[in-house]
């Protein structure tokens, strides 16, 4: 299911925008949505066909290229945040032309960035980072801005992927970006604002991954975070496709990732901890969350059963306007 973050995400934050879903033999997943062919969807209403899953490497495999190409004679859109651009595949962009449909790559864009200045800007920022990957960071920021708007207080979701994009309308696949310009991108996608406003930025990978801990290291030093809340799932002890490599307690994760975080701003602090606890029954869900919380004297929620109330209450109520940075 982690695969398939993308599909998942769309179905519980874009549900009016979602009419179905579509999958190759074989495939186990379902997402309670009705099934559709292209033609089907098109018939539906939909006009854009979506690429719902996100393979380690990002790469479109071969066997995806008839459904695209039945995709587009239906006459939809493509919609990918994969790695390998749709053009790509072979015949697709010239199907697509005669079709009069556009090939959309999410996680690409002709936008440049400068190397990061390391300079303090003016707003409030709240990063997600996590004890790995695909474990809620992007849920997590999206509850936590509808929380802060909930309470009045002006804030806006920083995507910085692909799903979090097309949720978002705007963003920047921060994974995309050359290394050297990682932390200029990200200290653009969150520029100079008012004193008062959040930016809630998702966060990307993990620190402690063996593959993509280098883009975490570069959004955290250009967010340059006020607060970051720590994003786990208890059911995980290696990081997910990496068997020799354990998942860091939370102490260390939170120890480390301040490190990080304060090189460039020296008061980042954590406001909360988010938890994935869809493994867990609702008793040993309440024990775990009231350890946790009694361990770091923090909010512990899941941002899905929860929301994220509790940690806009600290973040207003301890990092708002006036407060010390």
């Amino acid at each position: 299911m982690t695969d398939c973050k993308t599909a998942a995400g769309l179905r519980d934050w874009c549900r009016d925008d979602v009419i179905g879903q579509m999958s190759l033999p074989g495939c186990a997943v379902d997402l309670g949505l009705p099934w559709y062919n292209p033609a089907e969807a098109f018939a539906a209403g939909a006009r854009s066909f979506v690429i719902g899953v996100a393979p380690v490497g990002g790469a479109i495999p071969m066997e995806w290229r008839l459904p695209l190409l039945d995709a587009v004679a239906a006459g939809l859109d493509i919609v990918s945040g994969m790695h390998t651009r749709l053009a790509s595949v072979p015949g697709l962009a010239a199907a697509a032309e005669r079709c009069a449909c556009r090939l959309l790559d999410v996680r690409h864009s002709d936008s440049t960035f400068a190397v990061a200045s390391g300079v303090r800007r003016p707003g409030r920022r709240v990063l997600t980072v996590g004890t790995d990957c695909a474990l809620g960071k992007k849920y997590t920021a999206l509850a936590l801005t509808s929380a802060l708007r909930t309470r009045g207080i002006p804030a806006t979701f920083r995507a910085t992927g692909q799903t979090g994009i097309m949720i978002a309308g705007a963003g920047v696949a921060i994974d995309a970006v050359i290394a050297d310009f990682v932390a200029g991108a990200a200290e653009a996608l969150s520029p100079a604002n008012d004193p008062a406003h959040w930016d809630v930025i998702e966060g990307q990978g993990a620190l402690f991954h063996p593959a993509y801990a280098g883009v975490t290291l570069g959004l955290i030093h250009g967010s340059q975070p006020d607060a970051l809340v720590l994003c786990h799932d208890p059911s995980r002890r290696s990081i997910d496709g990496y068997p020799d490599h354990p998942i860091p307690s939370l102490e260390s994760a939170m120890s480390q990732y301040l490190t990080a975080a304060r090189v460039t701003n020296p008061n980042a602090r954590f406001v909360g901890i988010s938890l994935n606890t869809s493994s867990l029954d609702g008793e040993s869900r309440r024990k775990l969350m009231a350890s946790i919380g009694a361990d770091f004297g923090l909010p512990v929620l899941d941002p899905i059963l929860d929301g994220a109330g509790a940690i806009a209450e600290v973040l207003v109520a301890e990092l708002g306007p006036g407060k010390v940075r």
